[in-house]
């Protein structure tokens, strides 16, 4: 490894109700691969976001090739070097793999695009790389692989110095993975200096120098990756106070009837073999890190998405559920992690949110019988302390904590008793997490079964009965309350899948 050629130093960052980065340090060297790890909102991308100008940080410096800079915007930052190859693909299908490298930046002969030229840049590019990729090809027709490689041309096309790899094997075969880590050595050998975000204990062990860990938007410590282990990473990211105080003990009859059982669930590359059991009256958690296929897993129960193959059983009987639909007529509610895009309709009020899944039974010939679905709304409103002036409120204007309300009252009215919360405190301030909590636990305890899927750590202890780990779409464990600890779910949440 060279000289230092980034340098952030006391990264500060807070937006409102969230102090996202404390005093954060990095640096990253010359042809050193540097690992930037930590769970779920520990703080890493908005400190990726911040260094290339998509953030404006509120305190602290960056030190990028011996002066002091700071980028108002991405453009700003790749001109100067530093680019991100980002998790989401930003490729236009319907053009060609040279012009989404060029894209914004054509080469042009008089007024018109030069193709040619594009495509013999495009072809230097990918022969600098040692990549086997026709310039002429359209995006669309390559592999996810293919397309990640091209990512990683158009990133080199800005004559990169400093280039972030942001989970970047997350959509990979093995064998597009071995493609990624020897392109990713030439570069090192280029003297580049490369940041990898990625939850993969293995792949850090195999392509990084040093590892930088983060916490609850804190600077926790670096490892020269060679002189640490597995466990010394684990620590520095769990090792935290968990000021809720954690659920010791299983609130669920030892006898409880088994409400929802899933049999051998196949859903594409993030949903394999997924087998598991929700009693009557229990909080299922369902932990993992960014990728592992919870959501997926939830979508797929509900219908959302279609399932390949696998069984659902439903207080002992097999239910056909190809259609949200077919799951609600099965009993089964969904509380998306996206509640404004799958939850609810914000430009409607509280009466119409709450009815909404069960609507034919507030029509009143072709009308709505609005007196009716009011009474619902106000009975639903009053249960669960929903903060509005009226059931006549729009959506729009409560709070993230009383949208969700709303949501879980939709799906009450519908009388569903399997509910699957998906990020239940997502986006919600710590007074409102408190009162969703009590409420799961009250649902819980008149016999709703609940599967809870959350990125919080401190939220998992703190609701579940059970715990279910998931790791790159499957199950790697199962927990009991009693046994379980912040290591034990981060070993399962990072266990090397062959």
């Amino acid at each position: 490894m060279g000289e230092v050629i980034l340098e952030m130093k006391k990264i500060d960052k807070s937006f409102p109700g969230v102090h996202a980065l404390n005093n954060v340090d990095f640096e990253v060297k010359r042809g050193e691969v540097h690992a930037l790890m930590g769970e779920n909102g520990a703080g890493k991308s908005t400190l990726m976001k911040v260094l290339t100008g998509i953030y404006t940080k509120d305190s602290g410096t960056i030190i990028y090739e011996g002066k002091e800079v700071e980028f108002n915007s991405t453009r700003e930052a790749q001109d100067a070097g530093i680019v991100i190859v980002h998790q989401e693909l930003n490729m236009v299908g319907h053009l060609t793999v040279a012009q989404n490298i060029f894209i914004g930046r054509e080469f042009k002969k008089g007024i018109r695009i030069d193709d040619k030229k594009m495509n013999e840049e495009a072809k230097k590019l990918f022969d600098r790389l040692n990549i086997d990729i026709d310039p002429t090809m359209t995006m669309s027709d390559l592999t996810v692989g293919k397309q990640q490689m091209c990512e990683i041309a158009k990133a080199i096309s800005h004559d990169a110095k400093v280039i972030v790899f942001d989970e970047p094997s997350a959509a990979l075969t093995e064998a597009e993975i071995e493609d990624l880590f020897k392109i990713i050595k030439d570069l090192r050998e280029q003297q580049m200096g490369i940041v990898y975000i990625s939850h993969r204990m293995d792949e850090i062990k195999v392509i990084t120098d040093r590892v930088t860990v983060m916490r609850d938007g804190c600077y926790v410590g670096t490892l020269i990756t060679e002189e640490s282990t597995k466990d010394d990473i684990v620590n520095m990211m769990v090792g935290r106070v968990i000021y809720e105080e954690p659920k010791t003990k299983s609130q669920v009859a030892a006898d409880a009837p088994v409400v929802l059982k899933v049999e051998h669930l196949n859903a594409g590359r993030m949903v394999q073999d997924i087998s598991f059991e929700l009693h009557k009256g229990e909080i299922l958690g369902f932990s993992g890190l960014m990728g592992a296929g919870r959501t997926e897993t939830a979508r797929a129960i509900f219908g959302a998405d279609p399932k390949e193959s696998g069984d659902i059983y439903v207080n002992g009987q097999l239910v056909t559920i190809n259609s949200p639909e077919d799951a609600v007529r099965a009993g089964i509610g969904y509380l998306s992690e996206d509640r404004k895009r799958f939850g609810i309709v914000v430009q409607k009020t509280v009466a119409e949110n709450t009815t909404m899944a069960d609507l034919p039974n507030y029509m009143k010939g072709l009308f709505i019988d609005r007196k009716k679905e009011r009474d619902v709304a106000r009975k639903f409103v009053d249960s669960l302390a929903t903060k509005t002036p009226s059931v006549d409120q729009m959506v729009i204007n409560l709070s993230g904590g009383n949208q969700q309300k709303v949501v879980i009252a939709k799906w009450l009215c519908k009388n569903c008793d399997i509910l699957i919360f998906d990020e239940p405190t997502r986006g919600i301030d710590v007074g409102a997490k408190n009162e969703i909590y009590k409420l799961m636990n009250k649902l819980a305890s008149e016999g709703k079964s609940i599967i809870m899927i959350s990125s919080e750590m401190t939220e998992i202890l703190r609701m579940s009965d059970r715990i279910v780990v998931m790791c790159e779409g499957r199950k790697t464990g199962e927990l009991t309350i009693e046994e379980t600890t912040q290591e034990k779910i981060m070993n399962l949440a990072t266990r090397d899948i062959n």
